[in-house]
């Protein structure tokens, strides 16, 4: 399992201008954002045993972070 972190540039390279340009435009989006950075930096932080988390928790954390990656990735394609 690889523990690098999944910043939102790095998953949608293609999008990284309009991911940019939501962020100061968009204030769902930016909050969406936010959201997603903030579960991201939980995950990655408990994948490297920094704060480490029970499996059942760390599972949670993965499915809100794919849920906000789906949300998010759905407004990029709008």
């Amino acid at each position: 399992m690889s523990h690098t972190p999944h910043e939102l540039h790095d998953e949608f390279p293609e999008h990284a201008a309009k991911i940019t340009a939501l962020k100061t435009s968009d204030a769902h989006f930016a909050k969406l954002a936010e959201k997603y950075h903030e579960v991201n930096r939980a995950v990655h932080r408990a994948e490297t045993h920094v704060e480490p988390m029970d499996d059942l928790a760390m599972d949670t954390l993965r499915k809100q972070r794919m849920k906000l990656k789906d949300e998010i990735y759905a407004m990029l394609r709008s």
